[in-house]
């Protein structure tokens, strides 16, 4: 038996579903006729796929989506802390949150700081030291 998963072709994943609606439709449309489905190998229907839900699932299940992305660097100590400290939420608070959440909550937070306290934000003392 071969090890490599048996897949449905391009006519099979790219035919139409629908015929094109004729010139003048009757009153009563036909319904659409089920095609049977392709066979899916064990090797696919034993992996975990997900599947794309709708964006207004994802806003209420995950949060909002976040659409901008900024790149930063770090040094391998301030990964290292960022790690520990996701994996303390896991382990401690039984939150199962990603290094994003971590860092986007953090900057929501300092950001918040330094609008409310100006100088004396914990923002402005952390760059004051470097």
């Amino acid at each position: 038996m071969s090890k490599r998963a048996s897949l449905p072709g391009a006519e099979e994943l790219f035919r139409k579903t629908s015929s094109p609606a004729p010139a003048e439709s009757p009153a009563v449309a036909p319904e659409p006729v089920a095609q049977p489905a392709a066979p899916v190998p064990a090797e696919i229907r034993s992996t975990n796929l997900q599947v794309a839900s709708p964006p207004s699932a994802a806003v209420d299940r995950k949060g909002p989506r976040h659409e901008e992305k900024v790149t930063f660097y770090c040094t391998p100590e301030d990964l290292v802390n960022l790690e520990k400290t996701r994996l303390a939420l896991r382990a401690g608070h039984g939150l199962g949150v990603d290094r994003g959440k971590i860092v986007r909550a953090a900057l929501a937070y300092v950001l918040e700081d330094f609008e409310a306290r100006g100088q004396d934000s914990i923002l402005l003392r952390k760059l004051s030291e470097r």
